[in-house]
């Protein structure tokens, strides 16, 4: 436990030391949420746009940390040689790699929280009523996300793509999610991808505990389709995920 701890806390180090890959990751989500929540106003769907626009900010950010940000880290230390002299370390392969998921964890969660108080602060937004409930959905998704994200990291050649092809992956798949606003009038072959993306089911899912006030098991689909995807990114990683660089 104490090597855990001692490895984890070189994580969060290392992450806000990096102030570029700190301000898209962490603060990117909080900046689109102000430049939304100041757009919209009203209601949509009969909810407050605030409170919609916040559910949507909380997806991107699982989205863009878990995913995305594990996938670059991953990478960038992988063809560096950082991987390869970690492994060379008494540190275990899967203490490092469970340091780096947990890591951001930690960092979505204050992610979640600063957004709640943006959120109620500047455009009014209720605070959660269901708090354990959208504590575990929050768990949920950051590790579905992070199970996708080792698998983009298994997959990813070099890390002076990786950037590249993690949002070209990341903001369509959040557009058509409906992060950044309702997507019902999108055309319909627009919806049909995005009902095949698991960001779709956790905006689904945090809606419905947040917004609607059910619990988190009152969505079966959306936690079932999460863990398909859950599965399939820990498949590929398990077979696919190396340490050493890739040859060119």
């Amino acid at each position: 436990m104490r090597l855990f701890v001692h490895q984890l806390r070189a994580e969060q180090r290392l992450f806000w030391r990096s102030r570029e890959a700190a301000f898209f990751i962490f603060g990117f989500p909080l900046l689109l949420f102000v430049l939304l929540g100041s757009v919209y106003s009203g209601k949509i769907n009969g909810h407050p746009a605030s409170s919609v626009l916040l559910v949507g900010m909380i997806g991107y950010g699982a989205a863009n940390t878990a995913f995305a940000g594990t996938a670059i880290i991953l990478v960038s230390r992988r063809e560096y040689g950082i991987l390869k002299r970690i492994r060379a370390t008494p540190i275990p392969s899967w203490l490092y790699l469970g340091c780096t998921l947990v890591s951001s964890l930690a960092t979505f969660a204050l992610e979640t929280v600063l957004l709640f108080l943006v959120g109620r602060i500047f455009f009014g937004a209720r605070l959660p009523g269901h708090l354990a409930s959208l504590v575990v959905a929050v768990l949920i998704g950051t590790a579905v996300f992070a199970a996708i994200g080792l698998a983009a990291a298994a997959l990813i050649r070099s890390a002076e793509g990786s950037s590249a092809v993690v949002n070209f992956i990341l903001l369509p798949m959040a557009f058509l999610s409906g992060s950044f606003g309702p997507t019902r009038r999108y055309p319909g072959f627009l919806r049909a991808i995005g009902d095949a993306l698991p960001l779709k089911y956790f905006i689904d899912l945090v809606k419905a505990i947040y917004l609607d006030g059910h619990a988190l098991w009152s969505r079966p689909g959306s936690l079932g389709v999460m863990a398909a995807w859950a599965a399939g990114g820990a498949v590929v990683a398990l077979r696919r995920f190396g340490w050493e660089p890739r040859e060119r």
